[in-house]
């Protein structure tokens, strides 16, 4: 099963927004067959006539259907993706985009059902449905986040993370209807490991050390991480860690040898040869590209 992750680039928006369109190239995690990905999709479908399956569940694709796919659920279209939604948009972020801890619309992303975490094992929102009244808005929403990324003028990072506000708002203000909600299927065992990783990212602490906390052996507990996830712990652990130290190269004046420690890498050679095959750049070059840090 293919992984995708999120492709960033050191002084650009975390964000991406793809146009769906007659006659236009099918970009972004659509354009492939059965998938899953470590990012955060809005899909809107303005016009629509198709069907998909996420996570093993089928859904008919309709004019004004906005779907919500969390990191980890596997989607596939039953129907080709440029017939399926043949006038539309998508947008997908990483979830460190939205930082804990922060003030403001942000702050709160975790506790929203749209978006909370696969691993959590609560009720998601699958797909809701936007009033004909407001699919206009909505158009204009990702028109303007489309234009932004693609200008890329100065202060565009931010202008970007407030189109994307905008979008994750009125998204939480939409209705979602009974027939509509998918119980997503319990995952204790999933849970467990996100819970330990979240608690335990910033030690050196090793897929041995977190088998042993559930009492399993690293064996089984990487099958089924990487049967459910497509991923291994290691790999979600390297990713919370990155997630750490990116956020604190932008948001304080560290060194980097102390966000090293930080994000669980005692060593700091190692944390930067990491870092630099991850991102492409060091962390300082990083926190360089990063507007408002120097």
């Amino acid at each position: 099963m293919p992984v995708i992750g999120f492709d960033r680039v050191a002084g650009l928006a975390p964000v991406a927004v793809a146009r769906l369109a007659p006659g236009s190239p099918v970009t972004g995690p659509a354009a492939g067959g059965a998938h899953t990905h470590d990012f955060l999709v809005l899909c809107y479908a303005h016009r629509a006539d198709g069907r998909l399956v996420i996570d093993g569940r089928r859904w008919t694709v309709t004019d004004g259907d906005l779907f919500v796919i969390a990191p980890g659920q596997v989607v596939s279209f039953l129907d080709p993706i440029e017939t399926t939604v043949t006038d539309g948009w998508a947008v997908w972020f990483p979830t460190d985009v939205v930082r804990p801890g922060r003030s403001g619309a942000y702050a709160s992303w975790r506790s929203h059902p749209l978006l909370l975490p696969f691993a959590h094992g609560t009720d998601r929102a699958q797909r809701l449905r936007v009033p004909p009244s407001d699919r206009a808005g909505w158009v204009e929403r990702f028109v303007s986040l489309d234009t932004e990324l693609r200008a890329r003028r100065d202060g565009h990072q931010e202008a970007a993370l407030a189109h994307l506000t905008l979008l994750l708002v009125a998204a939480a203000r939409l209705p979602a209807g009974v027939a509509d909600q998918l119980r997503s299927a319990e995952e204790p065992l999933l849970a467990a490991v996100f819970d330990i990783i979240e608690r335990r990212y910033h030690e050196p602490i090793s897929l041995a050390d977190v088998a042993a906390e559930l009492a399993l052996t690293a064996g089984h507990l990487t099958t089924v991480v990487r049967r459910r996830t497509g991923r291994t712990v290691q790999q979600w652990l390297a990713q919370r860690r990155m997630q750490q130290a990116r956020l604190l190269l932008s948001d304080t004046d560290l060194t980097v040898a102390t966000i090293s420690r930080r994000s669980g890498y005692p060593d700091v050679s190692y944390f930067i040869k990491r870092f630099r095959v991850e991102h492409g750049v060091t962390p300082s070059q990083w926190r360089h590209a990063t507007p408002g840090t120097s």
